[in-house]
């Protein structure tokens, strides 16, 4: 019989990490199963608790619930999921748990965990990672913004070490942690933060017959494999070397344990490689258009405000000479013109959905599906859509983003920090020919930093659409309000890497071709 081993997922978030390993599939077999996941957060534990379900029901049934069908296409309030499938619904909140780490709560449901996945399972895996904000360079340099901040007093540079314990509890054949860059940097009480996470893994071994041994993912030839890292930054994971339309690099440090390392030598599976874009991605997706904040939101009182922008903005660059800047503008205001204003929310699939052969959108469409969820626009101030919808047109225009210096003086917001440099990218556009800019939470916040490529939808991007670029499928719903919503996301691994992560690691434990069926 094929290994299958008991994963112990901390720090969940709304499940990304461990979406990849569960979803891997080796011919007809599920090597990796989820024992528990832990995420504090409410609305992320209930997203968590949901996908649980989902998987669950699945398994069981070969196809997602009927009723989840509904729900997700907004035909149908949320049910009491234990009348859909009362095996599944127990099953999944006995696998999501809403606990803190470090509670005494906590760590008596881990370890109880702990004892049954050594009795059901050939071995086990752990998965996780510290919150980043206290490693972040942004959290940093938020944090030591405020009154009375302490660094060393502040809990979640010690989030780590609850990690470790439960590492040294469970003692599994492998673990994958997860971060951001700014760990490499990060110090606490003038020590680095990543030489402490180094000597508590390293000394793992004191009072036990193996210890672990520490490999980086790193890509050669378009393959994949764990190697000895010669230096911190070889833990540095660039998500789109593996097909993610995202530039987002993370620390990542998978630990092998001793007994099981002389399996690896020469063990490397194939990446998906091919660079993938914003166009790729969500270009398909129905078109929408952003509504007004802070107004009265009508599709015609939007209209009236992007047309006139655009007009300003193209009588800005005639006086400028800037004829192609000019054009675009002009071509932007009469595209519109020709057009009716479109909704706000659009739930239709688009043509063709379900059927691409590309094996980012296979995983992303699920034919199962009626509907595109959680595909609503939010509202902008009156006063940003001028420089939304300049940024959008530079973009497509330039091919890049422009900083402030690039946007006229009649689009200078009330910044102090506007001309000093300091936020010279506030508002960002994604490129359709590129691989997006890191979706972080701050996408929670306002949008700035994530505009929408296409002028005439003149927004920022959408839950889903911002979901697609962390690579989370259609099928996946994350519960909450909207800013929730964006901040689940944002703080997500991407599943489509860390299912290449889970058939990296599967194969080097087992020697195993990891060529799904």
């Amino acid at each position: 019989m094929p290994a299958t081993f008991g994963i112990v997922d901390l720090f969940a978030g709304p499940g990304g990490l461990g979406e990849g390993f569960a979803s891997l599939r080796v011919g007809d077999h599920s090597p990796f199963q989820i024992g528990i996941s832990v995420e504090k957060e409410t609305s992320a534990h209930r997203t968590l608790t949901m996908r649980a379900f989902v998987r669950a029901y699945a398994e069981k049934h070969g196809a997602l619930p009927t009723a989840y069908i509904d729900f997700h296409a907004g035909r149908s309030a949320e049910p009491d999921w234990s009348t859909v499938d009362a095996v599944a619904w127990d099953h999944a909140t006995h696998e999501a748990r809403c606990l803190e780490l470090g509670t005494e709560p906590a760590t008596e449901a881990i370890d109880s965990v702990i004892a049954s996945l050594r009795r059901d399972f050939d071995d086990t895996i752990l998965i996780g990672g510290p919150p980043c904000q206290a490693y972040s360079l942004v959290g940093r340099a938020r944090a030591n913004g405020k009154i009375g901040y302490v660094p060393e007093e502040d809990a979640r540079h010690y989030l780590f070490r609850e990690y470790i314990r439960v590492l040294d509890r469970l003692r599994p054949a492998a673990f994958v942690m997860e971060n951001v860059k700014g760990m490499l940097s990060s110090t606490i009480e003038s020590r680095m933060v990543f030489e402490m996470l180094m000597e508590d893994l390293t000394s793992l071994g004191t009072g036990h017959a193996h210890h672990y041994e520490l490999r980086a993912i790193r890509l050669s030839d378009g393959k994949a494999t764990l190697l000895e890292p010669k230096q911190p930054s070889d833990f540095i994971v660039r998500a789109e070397d593996f097909g993610v339309p995202q530039r987002r690099h993370r620390v990542i440090i998978v630990g092998i344990r001793s007994d099981l390392a002389n399996r690896m030598s020469g063990t490397s599976i194939p990446v998906t490689g091919t660079r993938r874009t914003v166009g790729e991605t969500i270009g398909n997706m129905p078109p929408l258009r952003s509504g007004i904040s802070r107004d009265v939101d009508t599709p015609s009182a939007w209209m009236r405000e992007v047309v006139e922008a655009g007009n300003i903005l193209a009588s800005i660059c005639k006086s400028n000479g800037d004829e192609a800047l000019q054009q675009a503008f002009l071509d932007v205001v009469k595209c519109m013109k020709k057009a009716s204003p479109g909704q706000r929310t659009d739930a239709s699939l688009p043509a063709g959905y379900g059927t691409s052969n590309d094996d980012l959108m296979r995983w992303l469409e699920r034919p199962e599906l009626q509907a595109l969820a959680q595909h609503e626009t939010r509202g902008h101030m009156a006063s940003d859509l001028g420089r939304y919808l300049f940024a959008a047109v530079f973009g497509e225009k330039r091919q890049y983003s422009p900083k402030a210096a690039d946007f006229p003086l009649a689009l200078s917001p009330d910044h102090k920090n506007w001309h000093s440099g300091i936020f010279s990218d506030r508002f960002r556009v994604q490129l359709s020919h590129e691989a997006a800019t890191t979706v972080t939470s701050h996408i929670s916040k306002d949008g700035h930093y994530f505009i929408h490529p296409d002028p005439v939808q003149c927004r920022s991007l959408t839950v889903r659409e911002a979901a697609r670029l962390q690579t989370f499928p259609d099928d996946y719903l994350f519960l909450g309000n909207r800013t929730q919503q964006y901040v689940q996301v944002g703080n997500a691994v991407p599943p489509f890497l860390a299912r290449q992560i889970a058939a990296l690691i599967y194969a080097s434990l087992t020697k195993a071709d990891t060529h799904e069926a």
